[in-house]
């Protein structure tokens, strides 16, 4: 992100970048003859003015015309077509002249709105000198209101060299592009799905660098031919300064408060918003001191760099993930701004320059952090998953019972519950669909305890409970409700069918072997049909009279009660009798 420093103020190494001449096929201002002249009226276009400097920087060109005149020695390395490739676009209008050994001038233009079939991916404009018999001995331009002549940057290809660098550029552009509108589209669905502002501005400042990109590399003038020139490189502006601002604002956003001192977040921030509100003024200027609002604009940034490198050591230090990511992935921008003011990097990646590097390394960033967020947010999420997987877990041992792995009576009553809604409306004959409670208790119980110990009879209860689990189901509810006692809800059953149900559960648990030396362990069964609206409560206590009803018979059987109005159905004796 620090690399957009160079979007907006290339005049602080321009000059020097001019001044030194250039390798290859560059043509820097230090090479050029240069005249300065009111514009000229359009019957008069193509006079040269009288005289050309070939020294010293032009001056009052603004609002005129600026003039740059080439020799042999410019366009000595560009074959016999070379190709004029022109990387500044600020400008109303365009003259280009390609002179030959004949004294013919091959005149071409473009102006601000229309450059037709002259522009190229990358930031450029090209123009094509005609093949001719005669040997092409200069080049002349004229650039009317050129904003500034120090972002300047012109190059003399040849034909088939422009071409393939065309395809290069445009296959590095769109890739970057791509990734950043992934970055965004993802980063906007990552911050409405765990409703965090960071990835919203993470989203915001990709889709922003994805529109720069798009201007900068005029791939837009595919749809807006009319933005060529002047109002592209105004918006590019703008919104490069509106990316630096969206950079500290997503770093404030992405380190927790308490992570960096508040005077360092409030120092941020206003640098931030600064430099995005003086990016405004910047983008629209045309004359003027712009280089000196640029070289400010500049400062601001560098003092907004400080600051951010300064709250991500301090986060660093005090263990912030976020801090760590960022500092990853600022790596390559930090790398590419740091070469920019150091080396001259106009001539890298066919003419794309700084710029080119910019959207790459924002491509590298882009990804960096939506990788970061990804890992952070999944580690939150398994934290909550865990934090859940464990709330459940111990809601579910709190409906089961720790000694047999059964449903307690909380569980029980719980898993019943469906089933008593759906099913007691139905009558109590064999074709309906009907609902049967049981409760069993295990016989003579207290004295298994007393003779053969505690962990005997905890054996005993387990045994018990191993059989009775394969009958669960979901239409059959097996659960412990206390002590020796058991209960079992089957749906779907009528009255004999569950009769019959019974009496095997009692044979099978009489039958199964409970390590107590052959001595028998038997179980009581008290049942009731279920009738339309009763539930737990009123099936239990009849179920538990029908219990004890059998418990007085002599154990060892099954006593169904006829309803749940157990005072008239079951004969009571006239004492009770404990279970066991």
């Amino acid at each position: 992100m620090i690399a957009c420093l160079l979007l907006i103020v290339p005049a602080l190494f321009a000059g020097a970048q001019a001044d030194d001449g250039a390798a290859g096929d560059w043509l820097p201002l230090a090479r050029l003859c240069h005249a300065s002249t009111a514009l000229p009226m359009s019957a008069r276009d193509h006079d040269l003015p009288g005289g050309f400097f070939c020294g010293g920087s032009p001056e009052g060109y603004q609002q005129g015309s600026l003039w740059l005149l080439g020799g042999v020695r410019a366009v000595s390395g560009g074959g016999r077509a070379p190709v004029l490739m022109v990387h500044s676009s600020r400008f109303d209008r365009l003259l280009v002249g390609f002179r030959y050994a004949d004294g013919v001038i091959a005149w071409q233009d473009v102006h601000s709105g229309n450059f037709a079939g002259h522009w190229r991916l990358g930031g450029q404009i090209g123009f094509q000198a005609p093949l001719r018999d005669a040997r092409l001995t200069g080049v002349i331009m004229r650039f009317d209101r050129l904003a500034s002549a120090e972002v300047l940057r012109i190059r003399l290809v040849r034909s088939e060299v422009s071409d393939l660098q065309t395809i290069a550029l445009a296959s590095l552009i769109g890739a970057a592009l791509m990734l950043l509108v992934i970055g965004a589209v993802y980063n906007f669905m990552l911050g409405l799905a765990v409703r965090r502002t960071f990835p919203l501005l993470q989203g915001l400042w990709s889709a922003t660098m994805a529109l720069w990109g798009a201007i900068w590399s005029q791939l837009h003038l595919f749809v807006a031919p009319g933005m060529a020139g002047t109002l592209s490189s105004q918006v590019g502006t703008i919104l490069a300064c509106a990316m630096l601002m969206l950079t500290a604002l997503s770093l404030i956003s992405a380190i927790e408060p308490g992570e960096t001192p508040r005077w360092l977040r409030r120092l941020g921030l206003g640098l931030a918003l600064v430099i995005g509100a003086l990016g405004v003024p910047l983008g629209l200027m045309r004359s003027g001191a712009i280089e000196l609002v640029a070289n400010i604009e500049g400062v601001l940034v560098m003092a907004m760099v400080v600051v951010i490198i300064a709250s991500l050591g301090v986060a660093w230090r005090r263990g912030s993930a976020a801090a760590r990511a960022f500092a990853g992935a600022w790596l390559v921008p930090l790398l590419v701004m740091s070469l920019s003011g150091f080396f001259d990097l106009g001539d890298v990646l066919w003419g794309g320059g700084p710029q080119m590097l910019v959207l790459l390394s924002a491509a590298w960033q882009t990804v960096w952090l939506s990788l970061a967020a990804t890992r952070r947010f999944t580690l939150l999420r398994q934290e909550r998953d865990q934090a859940v997987a464990a709330e459940a877990i111990a809601q579910e041992q709190a409906r089961r019972d720790p000694l047999t792995g059964l449903s307690n009576r909380r569980g029980f009553i719980e898993r019943i519950g469906p089933l008593l809604t759906a099913n007691t409306g139905g009558g109590v004959d064999d074709d309906g669909n009907t609902v049967a409670l049981m409760l069993l208790d295990i016989d003579r119980f207290k004295s298994i305890n007393d003779s053969y110990g505690h962990d005997a009879g905890d054996d005993v209860l387990i045994a018990v409970a191993r059989r009775l689990q394969r009958w669960d189901s979901p239409v059959q509810v097996i659960g412990r409700l206390g002590g020796e006692e058991f209960a079992i809800l089957a749906a779907g059953m009528g009255r004999f069918a569950a009769h019959s149900f019974a009496e095997s559960v009692r044979q099978a648990l009489a039958a199964c072997d409970h390590g107590l030396g052959g001595v028998s362990v038997t179980v009581s069964i008290g049942m009731v049909m279920a009738s339309p609206g009763d539930t737990f409560a009123t099936l239990y206590r009849a179920a538990d009279t029908a219990l004890y009803a059998a418990k007085h018979q002599g154990r060892n059987r099954v006593v169904m009660a006829h309803s749940t109005a157990i005072e008239h159905e079951v004969s009571l004796p006239p004492a009770k009798i404990e279970h066991g």
